[in-house]
């Protein structure tokens, strides 16, 4: 058998809008969005560069339909690059590029070969005894157990099976084509080219079953190094190497302050909790989120001047690094309890009234129904999504309490 190299990629969502960015900063939405497509690029020219045999890609190459035919066209001319290298790329389509979402077309290079999306299908390479099994999406909801009707192996051959898939459950990913690891090893093959969930993952070793991951995070959910697998087969053995291409990263971080804690000791300690960070971007742009927890008799300052604060803790972060931008800041503080003998009678009344346990029973409800109202009227689908807002119902209530209690003298 012989020896050979290739890329396992997936989820690129090329297109994707970084709405959440976009509410807070254009600016910085858009340094996102073009750094999926540099991450792309980034990919495409270490395949060239390392003469890699072939590139695979498990799904959802896009986010969704075109408004236009920029995207595919960007798509395109990176496949043009390949083709010139004589490097052929295998795709599937996912459940955001499924077969009945992607309208528009822009038509490929010929080194771009497509599974079927109504039956799974093969491809062989002849020349390094590869053999190829997929089936991309013609729907947007896949709810059937797909891997098992792929076909048997080749003998003789290193098989790959390609599929988009949350397996058994990957949260907060949704279900898709189902399956678990033995149905998987129940068709024989050598490798397993898995797309969907958007966290590197070696899901077994034998044989080698694998989520790159995606390219490029979207959104705080997705923090960490992003990027692409590098698989080197050898006498038949598979090993894998990450292939980090990220331009730009989300992160998070928590500080917990102390009832001692003056305002410029907290900055201090946003600063300590930070820097490790700037050390590790090489260069990236930083999307952070910075909790602050704890008990301070600043609770009050910071329920009414947080806009103050926020760019304070702005200002802390760009005294680590010019490149961090802090995404949020999540307030979980609580004021020092007061008793009765120090409380005022008008505080200790609002304790007891907006006490998290004490509000009525609708309302949450109250407030969902709120969010949504509000995300109908958010311009070009912003408020499309499971947090419109960004930020859930239950917190955006704390929020309301705590600022209420604060200016109410509770804090």
């Amino acid at each position: 058998m012989s020896s050979f190299r290739f890329i396992h990629a997936a989820d690129l969502h090329l297109g994707s809008p970084f709405q959440g960015l976009a509410l807070k900063d254009a600016e910085i939405a858009a340094v996102f969005v073009e750094a999926s497509r540099k991450a792309f690029s980034t990919l495409v020219s270490q395949a060239i560069d390392g003469k890699v045999d072939f590139f695979l890609i498990a799904g959802d190459v896009y986010d969704g339909d075109w408004k236009d035919n920029k995207i595919g066209l960007f798509f395109n001319r990176e496949m043009a690059r390949l083709e010139r290298a004589a490097i052929p790329v295998f795709l599937l389509r996912g459940n955001h590029d499924a077969m009945s979402v992607i309208t528009k077309t822009i038509t490929l290079p010929a080194n771009v070969h497509e599974f079927p999306t109504n039956a799974p299908g093969s491809f062989r390479l002849g020349a390094i005894q590869v053999a190829l099994h997929g089936q991309g999406f013609a729907d947007r909801s896949a709810t059937d157990n797909l891997a098992i009707a792929y076909p048997p192996p080749v003998a003789g051959w290193f098989n790959i099976g390609v599929l988009h898939t949350s397996l058994t459950g990957r949260e907060p990913h949704a279900p898709y084509a189902p399956c678990s690891v033995e149905d998987l090893r129940s068709r024989g093959y050598d490798y397993w080219a898995l797309g969907h969930v958007h966290e590197f993952e070696e899901v077994a070793a034998d044989p080698l079953v694998i989520f790159p991951g995606n390219l490029q995070g979207r959104s705080i959910r997705e923090q960490g190094a992003k990027g692409a697998v590098l698989v080197t087969v050898k006498d038949g053995r598979a090993r894998h190497e990450r292939v980090i291409v990220d331009e730009a990263r989300f992160g998070a971080v928590e500080v917990v302050i102390g009832a001692e804690d003056d305002a410029n000791s907290i900055l201090a300690a946003v600063e300590r909790a930070v820097l490790p960070l700037a050390h590790d971007i090489e260069g990236r742009m930083l999307a952070l989120r910075v909790r602050l927890s704890g008990v301070t008799p600043l609770y009050r300052d910071f329920a009414t001047n947080r806009r103050q604060w926020h760019d304070e803790v702005q200002a802390a972060c760009h005294r680590c690094h010019a490149d961090i931008w802090l995404e949020k800041l999540e307030l979980r503080l609580t004021a020092p309890a007061l008793s009765e003998g120090t409380a005022t009678g008008a505080a200790f009344d609002l304790q007891h009234l907006f006490a998290a346990d004490a509000l009525p029973g609708d309302t949450l409800a109250q407030a969902q129904d709120l969010v949504s109202t509000i995300a109908l009227r958010l311009p070009g689908g912003i408020g499309a999504g499971d947090r419109p807002l960004e930020v859930t119902a239950e917190a955006l209530v704390e929020e309301a309490r705590q600022l209420l209690l604060a200016r109410g003298g509770g804090g």
